[in-house]
């Protein structure tokens, strides 16, 4: 039978688990970049200061999954509020329970309660999980021609999601 985990705002106490669990993936796949740091190292004032949310998924105490929405580092010229999701990221023992979609749910629930309208991400393709895990949820890749600027070189995919009814 799988393990039950729940989803809970992140607290202060969480700052250790949400850097070490973003820092393995990161250093396995890429490179830590700065932008990464900055958001790992102070996730109160990167993130959660400037209007942001962030969820971790907890299972018998333990963090498992992290997950964070921040207003998107570059708001395009359309009417709307748009927000980013960022630092998504599961313990590999809780891989495959769901984690990542429902913390994923819980970031797009609290988006559409802050009234944001569309959703932005970045990504690379070598993610594959991910990638798939962001489609089912209705996440769609921008084109080329449409990509924004980015603080990651790592990233060589975006991805939209409109919450407007």
């Amino acid at each position: 039978m799988p393990k039950a985990f729940t989803i809970r705002p992140y607290q202060a106490a969480d700052q250790g688990a949400f850097a070490s669990l973003n820092l393995a993936w990161i250093e396995e796949y890429f490179g830590v970049e700065p932008e990464d740091r900055r958001q790992l190292d102070n996730p109160q004032r990167t993130i959660l200061d400037k209007g942001g949310a962030i969820f971790v998924a907890d299972l018998d105490g333990r963090v498992v999954g992290t997950g964070a929405m921040i207003p998107a580092h570059s708001q395009p010229d359309t009417a709307g509020q748009w927000a980013e999701i960022v630092k998504m990221a599961t313990d590999p023992v809780a891989q495959g329970l769901g984690v990542g979609g429902a913390i994923l749910d819980q970031l797009i629930l609290t988006a559409r309660q802050k009234g944001i309208e569309c959703l932005w991400l970045e990504t690379n393709d070598r993610l594959s999980a991910a990638t798939r895990l962001y489609a089912s949820r209705g996440f769609s890749p921008l084109s080329t021609d449409d990509l924004w600027e980015t603080p990651y070189s790592r990233c060589n995919m975006q991805m939209t999601l409109e919450l407007a009814d």
